[in-house]
């Protein structure tokens, strides 16, 4: 297993740039990974995503194109092994509010002595023809991510951030600004700071800030802040902006 990405960004300050994939059709998926983005975050948490769409999304993209990364929907050790089973490059893992969380994402997604992951002649290794070469290296390629996204993480932030094997702090900007009960309000000087709360606790702990924005000024704004890591929207929203300026117009 080789990801260049992770690579990367364990290496550069370059901001790396993906988008969400918040659908379960494979038609847009083919037709987005030609386009230019670094990653896809295939969301399985809020999208009706199953077992087999996520195999077939892992299959497409392991020919060319974005690294495939998958949004679980829980600190499950089940959830997690099927998406890494299936060639996801990395996960992440939400709402991890407890360095005791984090810990165990890291240890669901890593093989021993790392973690507890166990192995299988899966789509990762070529159901088992390369099983060798993908144990020796799974370990080190893997990204792990968690999201950052409650009043609860950011008071555990220095903890969580301080867990070995984390790459990715992720800011749910939506649900941390729920959490903050500002409801919509995510350019609220307190939401911003919490970002900007996020972004200290990765260059102090050597980890890589990530976000979702949803238009131009809140990617400035993420840029502004220091975030490496940045969705841009997601498959459904570009459809529906697209549509929308085709109606304007």
């Amino acid at each position: 297993m080789q990801n260049s990405l992770v690579r990367r960004l364990r290496s550069s300050r370059t901001p790396s740039f993906g988008t969400w994939i918040s659908s379960s059709s494979l038609t847009c998926l083919d037709a987005l990974s030609g386009v230019g983005f670094d990653w896809f975050m295939v969301d399985t948490e809020h999208a009706p995503v199953d077992p087999e769409t996520l195999a077939a999304m892992m299959a497409l993209l392991a020919r060319a194109g974005p690294t495939p990364l998958v949004r679980v929907g829980n600190v499950d050790q089940y959830l997690i092994k099927q998406a890494l089973d299936a060639g996801a490059h990395g996960i992440l893992v939400p709402l991890v509010n407890s360095e005791r969380q984090a810990r165990e994402a890291v240890a669901y997604a890593k093989y021993p002595p790392d973690g507890v992951r166990g192995a299988a002649a899966a789509a990762a290794s070529r159901y088992g023809t390369e099983l060798g070469t993908y144990l020796r290296t799974a370990n080190a390629e893997t990204m792990v991510g968690v999201q950052i996204e409650t009043r609860e993480a950011i008071e555990h932030l220095d903890a969580i951030a301080s867990v070995p094997g984390i790459d990715l702090l992720f800011v749910g900007p939506q649900d941390l600004t729920l959490s903050l009960g500002l409801l919509d309000d995510r350019a609220n000087p307190r939401v911003r700071e919490a970002m900007r709360t996020v972004v200290a606790a990765c260059e102090t702990h050597g980890k890589i800030p990530g976000t979702l924005v949803v238009n131009p000024e809140e990617k400035r704004a993420a840029l502004e802040l220091g975030f490496r890591f940045i969705s841009l929207a997601s498959d459904v929203r570009l459809l529906l902006q697209g549509a929308k300026q085709y109606l304007e117009s």
